[in-house]
């Protein structure tokens, strides 16, 4: 949240003004006054006295004080902004130099590690989870914001609004996904958030993701440094490995840094969404339908952990598997128009019946 206004400096509320002008976000707001307070901090009076000397000692204290390149570069464009912006000091901050990040390769899961992962996740909620981050390269921001309106069972797509950059798009969505999401939806049937917190009203947190990632990647006994973008990075790798077109998983994953999409890519990167990538997957076996169905390894039970992670090597095989261009036989079996006005609303996302007692018609019930 913004500080309240009532309660700042006259030159800290107008930087907060110009930063709401400019549809910064809360927690873009907030860690720029925390840089120019730390700026203020260092210079020992107020950084409008400031003068292109006093910015070289404070990037030279950070820098001696061993401040990661990100964090410098995080301050250095906080500065160029209250000085440019707020102040309308034009080229003062330019004398701050931006610091080379070191570049890194991300750390990628194999199908196996990423099925010892699911299986380990603590119940059928973050299982879901976590198959939508891999499944379909969600950030970890886009999938705590999901809502159970936002999955197209018709289409297979799931519309992902305001993701970063304040960018909607549509990302694919395959069958085995979609069976994990409507087990999942049985047991809470929400009517709001896909992954509700504590709080029914609100989200679950990027934290709590964060987390149950960390904790399910030590029961996997992974040697690897997982985190929730672990997962996004492994989608990717695991596209390309099946030979789809960079550029196309460019798109899908809604970035720009190395290839800047023409016109022709996007329309081929848009087909490739509406009518699926033909990645190869396995046969599904009974295994899967027992998954999907919320047996005792999705409800996070006492079963037996090797038959819960052979069941989610399966899906995770096929996490990126062909996606249909038309509906399947078991959704247009589907009838939702049995509950009551709220429940028919949110079951036609997912196009499962709302009745907790009819699986006659219910999809994922279906043999």
């Amino acid at each position: 949240m913004s500080p309240n206004l009532d309660a700042v400096s006259p030159l800290r509320r107008r930087m907060i003004e110009d930063m709401t002008i400019r549809h910064f976000t809360p927690k873009t707001q907030a860690d720029y006054v925390r840089n120019v307070r730390a700026f203020a901090a260092f210079l020992g009076r107020s950084p409008e006295l400031a003068q292109p000397e006093d910015l070289r000692r404070f990037q030279l204290h950070m820098a001696a004080e061993g401040a990661s390149p990100s964090t410098i570069n995080a301050a250095v464009s906080a500065l160029r902004f209250f000085f440019k912006v707020t102040l309308g000091r034009v080229g003062f901050g330019e004398c701050l130099a931006a610091t080379p990040a070191p570049e890194r390769l991300p750390v990628v899961l194999s199908p196996e590690e990423v099925a010892r992962l699911l299986g380990c996740a603590p119940g059928l909620k973050y299982r879901a989870a976590l198959s939508v981050a891999y499944g379909c390269g969600l950030r970890v921001s886009e999938i705590v914001h999901l809502k159970v309106g936002d999955i197209d069972s018709s289409r297979m797509l799931i519309r992902v609004e305001q993701g970063k950059g304040r960018k909607d798009r549509y990302v694919m969505l395959s069958q085995n996904i979609l069976d994990i999401l409507r087990a999942w939806w049985r047991v809470k049937r929400s009517r709001g958030w896909l992954f509700p917190g504590q709080q029914p009203a609100q989200p679950i947190t990027a934290r709590q993701l964060n987390h149950v990632v960390h904790t399910a990647a030590t029961a996997a006994r992974l040697d690897k440094r997982v985190s929730m973008h672990t997962l996004r990075h492994s989608f990717a790798t695991h596209l390309l490995e099946r030979k789809t077109d960079i550029r196309v998983i460019q798109v899908l994953l809604e970035t720009e840094t190395y290839c800047p999409p023409t016109p022709e890519v996007a329309s081929i990167a848009s087909s490739h969404v509406m009518i699926g990538l033909r990645a190869p997957a396995p046969r599904l076996h009974g295994r899967l339908r027992t998954l999907t169905r919320g047996g005792p390894a999705l409800r996070g039970g006492s079963a037996n952990l090797s038959s819960s992670i052979e069941a989610s090597m399966i899906v995770a095989s096929a996490m990126v598997a062909p996606m249909r261009s038309t509906r399947s036989p078991a959704l247009s079996n589907a009838n939702p128009a049995s509950g009551s006005c709220d429940d028919r609303r949110c079951s036609s996302a997912l196009n499962v019946s709302p009745d907790p007692s009819s699986t006659a018609d219910c999809p994922v019930a279906a043999s």
